[in-house]
């Protein structure tokens, strides 16, 4: 689990898992293909032409490969390209544990672990996937993103707006007043002592955080 990496400053070395990646594809996409192993961290070790076709090897961080990497494969190939792959083996490299905070409490389940180069875009991304799986309730929600104590992204699920005066008849604004203020200390309270709802969708969007969208 995510939540488990100890702090920064307790961790030593991190290794992180690299797949030996062969790819055939054919020679009309071959820059394409290169630039999108770049993207994904990728480290050529190889590459052999066969006519009109290319045998490339790269070392690829598995995170990377397991993501989203042969579905962009094939659509930057338009289909044409293959790809075989192995776990090769550990290599040090710069995580980081990317948070998210629910109106200030941390959310273990939600916890990421990416590369420190990635980690800004991939926090809002998740704290967007949040705000949109997460439903309006009586209280505003904020979402934010954090490494350590560094907040990287923040965003805020509005609260509901009952209208407790609909029913108030007349011109007696004292009676308004008082409605509007009951109802804001209200939500006050539970905001500080409220569980904000979280439905399965928002637990499910963690695995597709930094996909291509």
């Amino acid at each position: 689990s995510p939540a488990k990496l100890p702090a920064v400053n307790d961790i030593e070395v991190i290794g992180e898992p690299i797949a030996r990646c062969n790819i055939l594809v054919p020679s009309d996409y071959l820059g394409n293909v290169i630039t999108l192993c770049v993207e994904k961290r990728g480290v050529q070790v190889d590459m052999v032409y066969h006519g009109n076709q290319v045998a490339l090897t790269y070392d690829i961080p598995m995170s990377e490969v397991v993501l989203d990497f042969f579905d962009r494969l094939k659509s930057t190939s338009r289909g044409y390209a293959s790809l075989d792959y192995n776990f090769q083996r550990y290599e040090e490299s710069d995580m980081v544990r990317v948070d998210i905070l629910l109106n200030g409490e941390r959310v273990d389940a939600l916890a990421i672990i990416t590369h420190k180069d990635n980690s800004q875009g991939r926090g809002r991304d998740l704290v967007e996937k949040m705000k949109e799986f997460i439903p309006r309730q009586m209280f505003d929600i904020a979402i934010q993103a954090a490494i350590g104590n560094h907040i990287i992204a923040r965003s805020t699920v509005k609260q509901l707006r009952k209208n407790v005066i609909a029913k108030c008849y007349g011109g007696d604004v004292s009676r308004k007043k008082k409605l509007l203020q009951k109802q804001k200390e209200g939500k006050k309270r539970m905001k500080q002592i409220g569980n904000v709802e979280l439905p399965q969708e928002a637990f499910l969007a963690i695995l597709h955080v930094g996909k291509d969208k």
